[in-house]
């Protein structure tokens, strides 16, 4: 409720030249009775069946949006009903907001308690899964623009006419029939006649995943996806100047340069390509001059949008060069590996490597927008792709233990690149930090719980030599560490951190870490923009799924050091 089902529904089915139909609008018509009426005098489990027979009825039928209620998702006939039938959108909103949207509204019969954030919390975690099954893609309605919602939905939705086709000469062949009904959670749209239940539709073009960094005038959208490089309105909506200039390296530049400069050719830009050699050990002052020399050569203007185009050390060079240049040009986020997938695109850390510390120049500066393609992962070496699993793990230990618990028994799948698999620990652990980001973009206090591991991992990195390992090998290991240092200050159990250890070795990433003799991994550690006062602080967990921010004795440290290290 009041993720804005109605309003967006409506906008959606006059876009789409589609009929919109709400309904609980709907039951009420029928019954000549409220919602809150029936509730009152036939108990939810009526209305529930109500609204089941109305649903069924209602998804049976052509060229309609529907705007189905908050809680039909609770019957398993409805739901297979709306997974069967068509394309479901969920429409997510976080408690604040909907308390915002319905604190006033009398109509909202759930809500009529002593204490309706006790209440919604509560449907949350009841119904949350239940959307998650029969979901398609998901929309994050934080930002009240009404026809931007409505354009990140298109942009999951819209197929041209070659692909509509394509799409229906493949069903056709392999089930000798279209059905042409779309049923939807929250919206339910006709998409041309195709039929998404068929598995080889909704594989790749329909399953896109849309999500929003709620930051004000700083908000911007997430988009998930396989294939999305091959949607040219995708990337050039958020280009709104002539001209583009491309970042990326000569390991990601070869398979994807050509691509994206075609994308942004046809539509009329100007683009400049920059490529940069690749690696750890590039992330320095002397690449951040060479972009700013070509820019400069190029007379690129404060209206050129930069796009990074490349892993975590292209875009966070990248984003710093935006920030920079001119003193602040837009820029947008390609990222292509699993790592900067699920982190480093998301929240505007942006900067560029010290001798002395990773990380420790650069700014906060947001893109327009990020675009996280999964087909780019199956260029991903194995190495690459376990460093990314490395921040996929952190989420789940720091903030969602079921995330978690999902980890665990999928795994295999991760590490075998399974898309399905892929594209939900990609939308979580955006979920995840964007949610993060938004309660706390400049990491004044709570952003720094997404540094579990960091603080170990960082003195890997910088002590071996960057390059030598990958950042998500570092933070791997660096995790194991913080979960031994948690466990000996009694925050966790053995059990637990042998969990998260076995974890974190069936993702491919080492458990030992590198022997830099007690004395270095102290003096590395001090380097570090959590410290204050000359305290080393840690990102450790109590219990698992919740973080906790905090300084040690010495002598437990020294204790884990030896413990978790090459002998």
């Amino acid at each position: 409720m009041g993720a804005g089902k109605t309003t967006i529904g409506r906008a959606l089915a006059k876009k789409l030249n589609k009929r919109f139909v709400d309904s609980d609008h709907e039951i009420e018509s029928r019954t000549g009775a409220t919602i809150p009426v029936i509730f009152e005098i036939e108990g939810e489990e009526s209305f529930r069946r109500r609204e089941a027979d109305v649903i069924r009825e209602l998804s049976a039928q052509h060229d309609i949006v529907l705007a189905t209620g908050g809680g039909a998702i609770l019957r398993a006939e409805t739901r297979e009903y709306l997974k069967q039938r068509g394309t479901v959108i969920y429409l997510r909103a976080g408690i604040n907001q909907i308390l915002q949207r319905t604190g006033r509204d009398k109509n909202r019969p759930l809500l009529q308690t002593a204490d309706p954030r006790r209440k919604l919390e509560e449907l949350s975690r009841q119904r949350d899964p239940y959307y998650r099954e029969v979901a398609d893609f998901v929309i994050e309605t934080g930002r009240p623009n009404v026809q931007f919602l409505v354009q990140s939905i298109l942009s999951q939705l819209e197929l041209t006419p070659k692909q509509t086709a394509d799409m229906l000469s493949t069903a056709t062949e392999a089930a000798n029939t279209a059905a042409t009904t779309i049923a939807v959670e929250a919206i339910s749209t006709l998409l041309n006649n195709a039929t998404p239940a068929e598995p080889a539709m909704t594989a790749s073009t329909l399953s896109a995943i849309a999500l929003q960094v709620d930051l004000g005038e700083r908000s911007y959208p997430i988009t998930i996806g396989h294939g999305l490089l091959s949607n040219p309105e995708l990337l050039t909506r958020h280009v709104a100047g002539k001209r583009a200039a491309i970042v990326t390296n000569d390991k990601v530049g070869p398979l994807y340069l050509a691509q994206v400069q075609k994308l942004l050719e046809d539509a009329g830009k100007q683009v400049t390509a920059i490529v940069l050699p690749d690696g750890e050990e590039e992330k320095t002052w002397n690449s951040l001059m060479k972009v700013f020399d070509v820019l400069l050569a190029e007379k690129c203007d404060r209206k050129t949008t930069m796009i990074a185009l490349g892993g975590g050390v292209i875009g966070d060079l990248t984003g710093y060069a935006a920030a920079s240049y001119m003193r602040g040009v837009p820029f947008v986020q390609i990222p292509t590996t699993l790592l900067s997938q699920v982190d480093s695109s998301v929240g505007g850390k942006t900067g560029i490597n010290h001798p002395l510390g990773k990380n420790m120049i650069g700014a906060f500066y947001q893109p327009q927008a990020v675009i996280a393609d999964t087909a780019t992962l199956h260029t991903l070496p194995a190495r690459e792709l376990s460093a990314g699993l490395a921040e996929v793990i952190k989420h789940g230990a720091i903030i969602d233990a079921p995330f978690f618990d999902w980890i665990e028994a999928n795994i295999g799948k991760l590490v075998a690149k399974d898309n399905a698999a892929l594209a939900y620990s990609i939308q979580r652990s955006c979920e995840i930090k964007a949610d993060v980001v938004r309660q706390d973009e400049r990491e004044g206090g709570l952003r720094a719980i997404l540094n579990f591991g960091h603080t170990f991992g960082h003195a890997i990195e910088s002590g071996l030599g960057y390059g030598q390992w990958l950042h998500g090998e570092a933070v791997g290991c660096g995790m194991v560490m913080a979960a031994d240092l948690s466990q000996r200050l009694g925050f966790i159990d053995v059990a637990t951190k042998d969990r998260l250890t076995a974890l974190i070795k069936a993702a491919g990433l080492p458990v030992v870490a590198p022997n830099l003799g007690t004395q270095r991994w102290l003096e590395l550690m001090e380097v570090d923009k959590k410290n204050e006062g000359g305290q080393i602080k840690f990102i450790l967990i109590k219990p698992l799924g919740q973080p906790l921010i905090t300084s040690v004795p010495q002598d437990i440290l020294l204790q884990t050091l030896a413990a978790c290290t090459e002998s």
